[in-house]
């Protein structure tokens, strides 16, 4: 997948975790973009590492890994910054 992809797959990932987890944030709207790109990243890899799948393109499978990335980087992102 491209870069300009992950971005707009990261971009997506990252609304749907801040509408998962409401609340304010430290970073604003832009730091949630920023962990939704990360947290589509770090979940492609650790899915594809624990044998559940990859983030490998515009699927459905992709989609959760990616959101379930970025909500767990936004919530560490919540707790190291309190």
């Amino acid at each position: 997948m491209g870069v300009i992809a992950w971005i707009i797959f990261g971009l997506i990932a990252g609304a749907i975790a801040k509408l998962i987890m409401p609340g304010k944030d430290p970073g604003g709207f832009i730091v949630t973009i920023i962990l939704g790109i990360l947290g589509a990243v770090v979940g492609g890899w650790i899915g594809t590492a624990l044998g559940f799948g990859s983030v490998s393109g515009f699927n459905f499978g992709s989609f959760v890994i990616a959101v379930i990335g970025a909500i767990v980087l936004l919530a560490i992102y919540r707790a190291v910054r309190k």
